[in-house]
């Protein structure tokens, strides 16, 4: 069973900053950022390629940077100029890559297989 862990999360003020990391248990796992807040749908916030091509959330382009650390089985999300719609739980997910080892640039939720619990993000104006 992959185990994914997020940490990071908090509470900040408009416009503040917050680091997330996830760390799964498997290597060569292509990894993604979601986020959901109470009664809405999981959204995806940041997908990133075996290339380190990048893909956002349109609202959140700009603010939010998606990386990866291989050697460490580990995804990060740097969140800057935050806002208060920015609220909410934020997931990692894990996906197999394709045969060939790639990881193509998604952000769709249904085809992650691995999640996280999430953790926390409050942004209060």
């Amino acid at each position: 069973q992959v185990q994914v862990v997020e940490s990071g999360g908090g509470s900040v003020q408009t416009a503040g900053s917050l680091r997330l990391s996830c760390k799964v248990s498997k290597s060569g796992l292509c990894l993604g950022w979601f986020r959901q807040t109470p009664g809405g749908e999981r959204e995806g916030v940041a997908g990133i390629d075996s290339e380190g091509n990048t893909l956002y959330l349109e609202s959140v382009e700009g603010r939010f940077t998606i990386t990866t650390d291989n050697a460490k089985n580990s995804a990060y999300l740097q969140m800057d100029d935050l806002k208060p719609e920015d609220t909410a739980r934020y997931y990692c997910a894990a996906r197999e890559p394709l045969s060939s080892g790639w990881c193509y640039l998604t952000k769709l939720a249904h085809e992650y297989d691995y999640w996280g619990q999430g953790t926390q993000v409050t942004v209060s104006s």
